[in-house]
C-alpha cells in the first residue's frame, strides 16, 4: 500500500467505526496514513493498513491528551496536524484545550462554552423552538423533582441522559444508551439506578415516536471557520444496531435530500456561528408528517462514511479550508477573476467608444487624430472599469457563493 507525503498529517482520537471512516476518507482523497490515539487496541481501526494505531487508557484525560497530541505535533513541526475527535469526550477535550495546542495543530471546533452548552439537550431544544425545528414532546427531569411528577404523554416513553459525557463516566450493570420505558414502575427504577451510580445532571423523558428503524434520518453538516455551512448530507436509516451500548447507532443508510428540513438546520447552525462538523438524529413522525430532532452531536456522526460514499468526502472539507495544498487560495482565485472581468469589460468599452468616435475605427486618420480619439475613448472606459468593479464583481461573487452552497449541500444531485 502506497502513501503520499502531504503538507498535513491526520490525527484522530477514538477507535470505533467513526475513526476508521474518517481515516478511510483521508486515504481515499489524499493517500495519507492516519495516526489514531485510542483507549484500547480493539475495533475497526486497530490493525488497519491505512492507520497507525496507538492505544492508551489515559488518552481521554486532560494531561495525557495534551502531552500526546502536542508531543506528536512537535515531532512533525514541518506538517500541519489535522486533529479530529471521534467521540463526545474527545471533541470536548480538543475544544477545552484549543489555546494550549501547538501552533501547527488544526482543531476545527467551536469554543468550549458553546460546545458544553450544546451537549445539554435542553439547550438544543430551545434552539429548535427558535428556528422552527420540531422535536418530541419532552420533560426535562431534575433530581430535585423527586418521583412524584406528571407526564402529558402516554407510555411507552424514551429516557436518556441530558449530558452523555457525564453519564458514561458513571457506569452501572444495567446501563444503556437509551431506555424504552413501558410503565411508571420501570421509569422510577431506571431513574434511581442512574442517579444511584453517581450521575447528577438532568434526564430527558420524551414521547416515543412510533415506527421502526426505517423512520430514522441522520443529517451531517460541515461549517467553515466563518460559521457558514458548506456541506449538508441527509441520510435515510434503514437499519440500526440493537445492542445495549450501541442502541440507536446507524448500520445501513441511503442518502435522501430534503431541502426544507436542511435549510432549517442551516439557519440554526449559522445563527450560532457554528464551526466544524455537526450531526443530528431525526425521526419521521407518521402521526403528523413532521421530522422530529432528538439531539445535536458536535462532531461527525459515528456512521459518517455514508457522507463520503455519496460523494462528499468528509476529509476534503477540512483539508481544503485549512491546508493550502500548494494551490491558489480562494482569495487569489477571486482576485484573478476580478482583474480578468474588469479588463475584459474595460477593453470592450474602449473598443465601442472608439468605434462611435471614428466610423472607420481609425483607418485613414492621421496619427494626431487617432491619438486624440484614443485619449477621448479612455474616459468612458474608466467609468465602465469602476462600475464593473463596484457592481458586476459583488454580484458575481454572491451568485457563485450561492451556487456553491446549493451544489455542495446536495439539494439537486445527492446520490
Amino acid at each position: 500500500m502506497e502513501f503520499k507525503d502531504r503538507e498535513f498529517i491526520p490525527v484522530l482520537l477514538g477507535g470505533d467505526i467513526n475513526t476508521y471512516s474518517v481515516a478511510r476518507a483521508f486515504y481515499e482523497q489524499y493517500q495519507v496514513k492516519t495516526y489514531i490515539f485510542g483507549k484500547f487496541a480493539t475495533g475497526p481501526s486497530y490493525g488497519s493498513k491505512i492507520i497507525e494505531y496507538h492505544p492508551n487508557p489515559k488518552i481521554d484525560t486532560d494531561d495525557y491528551f495534551l502531552q500526546t497530541v502536542n508531543g506528536f505535533a512537535k515531532k512533525h513541526k514541518d506538517k500541519k496536524i489535522m486533529l479530529i475527535g471521534c467521540g463526545d469526550s474527545y471533541v470536548a477535550l480538543i475544544s477545552k484545550h484549543k489555546a494550549e495546542l501547538e501552533k501547527n495543530i488544526i482543531a476545527p471546533y467551536i469554543d468550549f462554552d458553546l460546545m458544553n452548552s450544546l451537549q445539554q439537550k435542553e439547550t438544543f431544544y430551545k434552539l429548535c423552538e427558535k428556528h422552527g425545528v420540531d422535536y418530541p414532546g419532552t420533560i426535562i427531569y431534575d433530581q430535585s423533582m423527586g418521583l412524584d411528577f406528571e407526564m402529558n404523554f402516554p407510555y411507552p416513553v424514551i429516557l436518556k441522559p441530558s449530558d452523555s459525557i457525564s453519564y458514561w463516566e458513571h457506569p452501572f450493570a444495567t446501563q444503556n444508551k437509551i431506555y424504552t420505558i413501558k410503565d411508571r414502575k420501570e421509569l422510577e427504577k431506571v431513574i434511581r439506578d442512574i442517579y444511584g451510580a453517581g450521575y447528577t445532571d438532568k434526564l430527558i423523558i420524551q414521547d416515543m415516536i412510533p415506527g421502526n428503524d426505517e423512520y430514522m434520518r441522520v443529517l451531517t453538516s460541515y461549517s467553515d471557520r466563518n460559521g457558514k455551512v458548506k456541506m449538508m448530507c441527509l441520510g435515510h436509516v434503514l437499519l440500526e444496531e440493537h445492542t445495549p451500548h450501541g442502541l440507536g447507532n446507524h448500520a445501513v443508510i441511503i442518502t435522501e435530500p430534503n431541502e426544507e428540513l436542511m435549510m432549517k438546520v442551516k439557519n440554526l447552525l449559522e445563527d450560532l456561528h457554528y464551526v466544524g462538523f455537526s450531526n443530528f438524529d431525526i425521526k419521521y413522525d407518521r402521526r403528523d408528517g413532521k421530522y422530529r430532532f432528538f439531539e445535536i452531536n458536535t462532531r461527525q456522526g459515528r456512521s459518517n462514511y455514508y457522507v463520503t460514499g455519496s460523494g462528499f468526502n468528509v476529509a476534503k472539507y477540512v483539508v481544503e479550508e485549512y491546508v493550502s495544498m500548494n494551490k491558489a487560495t480562494e482569495e487569489q482565485v477571486e482576485r484573478r477573476m476580478q482583474i480578468s472581468l474588469v479588463v475584459r469589460d474595460s477593453l470592450f468599452a474602449f473598443v465601442i467608444a472608439y468605434g462611435f468616435m471614428t466610423s472607420s475605427f481609425g483607418f485613414g486618420l492621421s496619427i494626431g487624430q487617432t491619438a486624440g480619439y484614443l485619449v477621448a475613448a479612455l474616459a468612458p472606459t474608466i467609468v465602465v472599469a469602476v462600475l464593473s468593479k463596484e457592481l458586476r464583481i459583488p454580484f458575481l461573487r454572491t451568485y457563485r457563493e450561492h451556487d456553491a452552497v446549493v451544489r455542495e449541500m446536495g439539494f439537486k444531485n445527492v446520490a
